[in-house]
């Protein structure tokens, strides 16, 4: 990291500060402002944080121009098709791939502590049978905290360790819990012999009654859907997560914060609004009527999961996600599926309409996240608690790179004050004016 050059803000003809221009591996360069307020008495203003960098990170690097996602240097492109979401944990984790050892080793550690205590469990039942999903999950996650609290020494880095191998292998547990707790049935536990996402679908759909065991067509594509969603950059629910671990909050808690973030309708709620979308529309011979919509500046209604912020161009997870979509499909014999198809024919259209292609408007990993996460069996109310599982690394990763991070300081944006200036509370304020 060097500082080639300086900005200079000049007022009138006269310098008021020099600012030190960063520049990062790969990427736009940076104006350092920390000194900006100490020298000229100013802030810099920018809601949404849309051009301001809040951190150092290695961990992921986004070229929404040119359609790049990068983890710790891998193109997702490779990572989702050659490596498992638990290989990719440990890069995000520890920056490079494991070798064999390190794999099986790692395999192990997040296997060993899938169980969740428990008395844990009496923690669903102060929820309603009818509460959302997230909900739950706010508050059992961050119960975590009172049940293992033995490594939460936030400046050891083996505690560190400790509780990202935790939060890896509980949320899953967690998470299939709340499915059953909502759905008035028993919990499934983890089982040992079974892979990361075999265990995970187990827990969801098994009974006391049945077992259930998963196909591997299915097991691969909820695997990549966790890849493709292990992590995203300094997105809302990560500042989130950040935010609240520079004030020394415990990890838990701070994935927490994520979570609660993450639920809102903005972030993590997309791919379940494309199902409600679908839905809505009902049919395919509605779709022209829906698109015609689409296009209307004064209409309100948006064509879910299509187009992203960051992405101007091609979501790269989308065609990832787009090939399993269709291989999920095709395995379970769906592709006449009236929902199905109905995606299916809003795909094509939107690929071939000149609207869409000139505004580029393509489908994104949302839109077919939530097809095949419906396809798998997981109830829509669940959408955003399995994306959740899937970012829990990226979460705890950035985390820990924070805590490590000797700039590291308690976050404390400033703002543009417009309320009203010093005024004195009149004598007689409280006397009636009848």
């Amino acid at each position: 990291m060097t500082n080639p050059r300086t900005l200079s803000l000049t007022e009138n003809a006269q310098t008021l500060c020099e600012l030190p221009v960063l520049t990062g591996s790969i990427g736009p360069n940076v104006v350092d402002v920390q000194a900006l307020y100490r020298d000229t008495g100013m802030f810099t203003y920018d809601p949404g944080f849309n051009s301001t960098a809040s951190c150092r990170s290695s961990i992921t690097y986004i070229d929404g121009e040119q359609g790049i996602l990068l983890y710790r240097g891998y193109p997702i492109e490779q990572l989702a098709e050659q490596c498992n979401f638990l290989e990719v944990c440990y890069l995000i984790l520890n920056g490079e791939l494991p070798n064999e050892k390190e794999l099986a080793e790692f395999q192990y550690n997040v296997t060993m502590h899938t169980m969740v205590h428990d008395q844990l469990t009496n923690f669903f039942k102060g929820f309603r049978r009818d509460a959302h999903p997230m909900a739950i999950m706010v508050g059992v996650v961050g119960a975590l905290s009172a049940f293992y609290h033995d490594a939460l020494d936030i400046r050891s880095k083996s505690d560190r360790e400790i509780s990202a191998i935790r939060l890896i292998a509980k949320v899953p547990t967690i998470v299939a819990m709340c499915h059953k707790y909502s759905t008035g049935m028993p919990f499934m536990y983890p089982q040992n012999k079974l892979s990361y996402v075999e265990n995970f679908l187990r827990m969801m759909h098994a009974t006391p009654c049945d077992d259930y065991v998963a196909n591997p067509v299915l097991v691969r594509a909820l695997d990549r859907i966790l890849v493709l969603h292990a992590d995203h950059e300094q997105n809302a629910s990560t500042s989130t997560v950040r935010l609240a671990g520079s004030s020394g909050a415990n990890p838990f808690a701070c994935v927490t914060a994520g979570i609660a973030c993450l639920w809102g309708a903005a972030h993590g709620g997309a791919n379940e609004a494309v199902l409600n979308m679908l839905e809505k529309i009902g049919d395919v011979s509605r779709i022209p009527e829906y698109v015609k919509k689409a296009k209307d500046k004064n209409d309100p209604f948006r064509l879910m999961g299509f187009g992203h912020r960051v992405y101007k161009n091609y979501d790269p997870r989308a065609k990832l996600m787009r090939q399993t979509c269709h291989e999920v499909l095709n395995e379970l014999g769906l592709q006449n599926n009236k929902l199905f198809e109905l995606a299916m024919e809003l795909e094509r259209i939107a690929l071939e309409d000149d609207y869409f292609i000139e505004k580029k408007l393509y489908p994104n990993v949302d839109f077919y996240s939530g097809i095949v996460l419906h396809a798998l069996g997981i109830p829509t109310n669940m959408f955003t608690a399995m994306f959740a599982m899937g970012r829990t690394v990226g979460w705890i990763a950035h985390w820990d790179e924070m805590i490590a991070d000797p700039e590291q300081k308690i976050g404390r944006p400033r703002q543009l004050y417009t309320g009203a200036m010093r005024r004195d509370v009149p004598a007689n304020h409280r006397k009636s004016t009848i």
